[in-house]
């Protein structure tokens, strides 16, 4: 492997690698089947996609290892192609109960990500939408390309203010490292296939 790392823009042609990339990184095998795992993780990618204005995918030797996603909120609209495609692989995930019960997990966190917002009390130019990197990719920078092209994008839109949502589940200390600042923070627990799991959600900004 030559680990040559190129950046583009997302193509539908991504999307089977990037939504292995989120269920594995997530671990979302443990919502139950293998064929739930799979829609559910489409699907996440499916509404990320709906909530942004700028996307960069990164490649080695053409195979797509990771994703960041970035919003200009002014400038946001959402094609309506994107919106039908989103709604469709919805359907197909709540087609189960065992889907059902997995959207309403990522449910439950949408609504923690608005009660971050809403205690930050702040009005933000941007948002990161969405960054994963395949941990099988780390240690080649992958991760500081995709944040450093968002940087840039940011600063060409004159962003000046802008934020994410992470998680214990991710390693949240790298937006410290890149010079985001946490804002908010909420522990939530929940209960999947009988197990009790629990997070720390936060909300990191950046200015510049």
């Amino acid at each position: 492997m030559q680990n040559q790392v190129v950046l583009r823009e997302f193509q539908e042609r991504d999307t089977d690698a990037l939504a292995d990339i989120i269920r594995i990184t997530w671990g979302y095998d443990k919502f139950g089947s293998h064929e739930t795992a799979c829609k559910l993780a489409r699907a996440y990618l499916d509404l990320c996609l709906t909530n942004q204005t700028y996307t960069q995918v990164a490649l080695v030797d053409d195979v797509p290892v990771g994703i960041i996603m970035a919003k200009n909120i002014s400038q946001h609209k959402c094609p309506a192609h994107i919106s039908m495609r989103q709604k469709q692989s919805m359907q197909d995930l709540c087609a189960t109960k065992e889907g059902q019960d997995a959207a309403a997990f990522y449910k439950t966190i949408s609504e923690i990500d608005e009660t971050l917002l809403k205690q930050c009390d702040k009005t933000y130019q941007g948002e990161v939408a969405f960054f994963v990197v395949n941990a099988e990719y780390r240690g080649l920078g992958i991760g500081g390309k995709l944040f450093d092209a968002v940087l840039s994008y940011m600063k060409q839109e004159e962003i000046h203010d802008f934020y994410l949502f992470t998680d214990t589940s991710c390693n949240f200390s790298f937006y410290e490292y890149k010079g985001m600042k946490r804002q908010q923070r909420i522990k939530h627990q929940f209960t999947v296939q009988g197990k009790s799991l629990e997070f720390d959600f936060f909300l990191y900004d950046y200015h510049w």
